[in-house]
């Protein structure tokens, strides 16, 4: 059965759980809902959920496990001599899945027997053949070990996925029999269904808690494996980064944080100022017609794809600038692609996350602060000089921190606007390049993850993490610090 179509009959089987508890409660209370301990819904979502949760339970596990489980299972199996000298076993695997969905979609297609898909032995060609036919593109030919190991893959696969299919709908019925037959008037349905309610929250809020590990593993286990094949010092330290797959690969980070703390700089520098007077204009001086109009503008910054900024650097701000400082102007530019490219455009980009945001807060300062400061005889420019903006200040900080962190992560304005060159340089009309944008070119193509040059990209994502995390903990002293003086 189709995933889909399990979704489909495990909501159906719980809406006629809640329908049938209901009926059943209303029945045993002889249909004075007065004599029920919980009210009747109660009764309805017990049911509900105890077909609803174990059975959704079962199946995110099972389609998490199922592929690690497959896929170690088979790559155990697969010879030595499946794995040649120009391949990892990775790819071998990438071949495995490629040729199981191809028989997958040659039985769907009716082109091959299922009968056939399980037991076929033929030449390599005419495997590639049948399986291009059906739109199945291979990477590499398709050896007997790997035409064995993909009819397994398959075999598994669809062994799994009966075997679910089973456990879920007896843990269905179970659900819905044992949650059912326990529906009688003092039954305390409401007690119960909390508590499941509550389970449910605790769980949703630990997955971010988890995916923040998860995240945190990988790149620590990727970073230690990087520092197995390639010397620590030499990446903190070295002025170069001229990575080469062939061998010889100088993988300095200097050069890439010190372009990506230059555009951060530039973009805050635009950024800050426009977005706090911005939002200081429309949090105190403008109409609620201006304020109306113009927020809801400004907001639409924020929606604009960062591809499309990276157009308009690209098109637009790198050859203005071009005709401003090049050849023809003051001759400090020689191409479209600079860190005042980028950095301009990523400013404007960073606008509505500065001024939204400290318009929110601002707009939270108590009023009492205010009228407590005009009775004092100031005049609103002081009030807010002397009594607002101290008052919001740690939200201020978090919202610029906010902007900080987003253009320390942007990538494609970088691409497209900054240009590829890894270089120090202290002119901001220079070519330069980011972590980001190198962390997207060293895992772009189908590279070996075994090799420091790919290894490398996980390294300079935890570098990353690293100055976002220290970003948090300066922030956090700074609210800290000024919060103690305003409570």
């Amino acid at each position: 059965m189709p995933l889909f179509w399990l979704v489909i009959v495990i909501l159906v089987l719980s809406t006629m759980g809640y329908v049938l508890g209901r009926q059943r409660a209303m029945t045993a209370a002889g249909g004075d809902m007065r004599v029920l301990h919980s009210l009747p819904s109660y009764y309805g979502w017990n049911v509900a959920l105890s077909v609803l949760v174990p059975s959704m339970g079962i199946l995110l596990v099972w389609l998490l496990v199922q592929p690690l489980v497959i896929e170690r299972t088979v790559s155990g199996l697969l010879p030595e001599t499946a794995v040649s000298a120009d391949t990892t076993i990775g790819l071998v695997m990438s071949d495995v899945r490629r040729v199981a969905e191809g028989l997958d979609t040659a039985v769907a297609a009716g082109t091959m027997s299922a009968e056939e898909a399980r037991s076929i032995r033929t030449e390599t060609t005419n495997i590639r053949e049948r399986l291009g036919a059906v739109g199945v593109a291979l990477g590499s030919d398709v050896s007997p070990e790997v035409l064995q190991a993909a009819q397994r893959y398959r075999a598994m696969a669809s062994t799994g996925s009966l075997l679910m299919l089973v456990t879920i709908l007896a843990a269905t019925l179970a659900g819905f029999s044992y949650s059912f037959l326990r529906t009688r008037r003092e039954f305390r349905a409401r007690n119960v269904v909390e508590s499941v309610i509550k389970l449910i929250l605790v769980g949703a809020a630990c997955i971010a808690i988890l995916t923040t590990i998860g995240i945190v593993l990988s790149l620590v286990f990727s970073t230690v494996e990087f520092f197995r094949l390639y010397p620590a010092e030499d990446f903190f330290f070295s002025l170069t980064w001229s990575p080469s797959f062939g061998g010889g690969s100088e993988l300095g980070i200097i050069p890439l944080l010190w372009g990506t703390i230059y555009i951060s700089i530039i973009a805050l520098s635009v950024a800050v100022p426009i977005g706090l007077f911005a939002a200081i204009y429309l949090s105190e001086y403008a109409t609620p017609k201006v304020r109306a109009f113009a927020k809801p503008m400004l907001e639409i910054l924020a929606g604009i794809p960062t591809i499309v900024y990276g157009l308009f650097a690209l098109l637009t701000v790198g050859p203005l600038l071009v005709s401003i400082f090049g050849e023809q102007g003051v001759g400090w530019m020689q191409s479209g692609t600079a860190v005042m490219t980028a950095g301009l455009v990523m400013g404007i980009m960073l606008i509505p996350f500065v001024s939204s945001l400290s318009d929110d807060i601002i707009n939270a300062v108590p009023q009492a602060l205010r009228d407590g400061s005009y009775g004092l005889g100031a005049t609103q420019s002081e009030t807010i000089r002397q009594v607002v903006l101290p008052a919001a200040l740690p939200g201020i900080v978090g919202a610029i921190l906010l902007a900080a962190s987003r253009a320390i992560g942007e990538t494609m304005i970088v691409v497209l606007g900054a240009g590829a060159a890894a270089r120090l340089s202290m002119n901001p009309f220079d070519a330069m390049t980011t972590v980001t944008a190198k962390i997207v070119s060293q895992l772009t193509g189908d590279a070996d993850f075994a090799s420091p040059e790919v290894l490398v990209a996980f390294a300079l994502g935890m570098t990353l993490f690293v100055m976002t995390l220290g970003l948090n903990v300066i922030a956090l002293a700074i609210v800290r610090k000024y919060r103690e003086q305003y409570e």
